[in-house]
């Protein structure tokens, strides 16, 4: 008896497979902030299969434009203008911690580092974030103005 409900309860844990993977460089950005959502929005892009989360995760101005797209590749290529085979994104780091929780608009800075055709590639897009009902969304994605 004993032995079926170690059994039960060893088969109600989650693998360390199936659990989300943080967020930012530590995998440690709190999800109510618009860099979590920035980052998140950015690694769906990048990472899932489909655009639903991507979709999920826009305001429904940016959402119309991306569904013309209908695939991440397609929205890499023409939206973000920025394409990679394997990609870290992490949110700029020091100065940006403050009470986002009041804020209604928020602009991001995104760091890329990644490879495409096996040659490493560093970039840095803007995204201007709005919140919609309490939840922070990317509105806008600016190609970078520093190079």
């Amino acid at each position: 008896m004993l032995v079926i409900i170690c059994i039960c309860l060893s088969g109600c844990k989650k693998d360390k497979d199936e659990e989300e993977e943080g967020v930012g460089r530590y995998g440690m950005l709190d999800d109510g902030t618009p860099q979590f959502t920035a980052v998140k929005f950015m690694q769906s892009l990048y990472n899932d299969p489909n655009t639903n989360k991507v979709l999920e995760l826009s305001t429904e101005r940016l959402a119309r434009v991306l569904k013309r797209y209908r695939s991440n590749r397609n929205i890499q290529r023409n939206v973000v203008n920025l394409m990679f085979d394997t990609v870290e994104i992490n949110p700029k780091g020091a100065g940006t911690a403050g009470r986002s929780e009041f804020s209604q608009k928020a602009t991001i800075h995104l760091f890329f580092t990644g490879y495409k055709d096996g040659d490493k590639m560093d970039d840095i897009r803007t995204i201007e974030m709005v919140k919609v009902n309490g939840e922070w969304r990317v509105d806008k994605i600016h190609p970078d103005r520093f190079l």
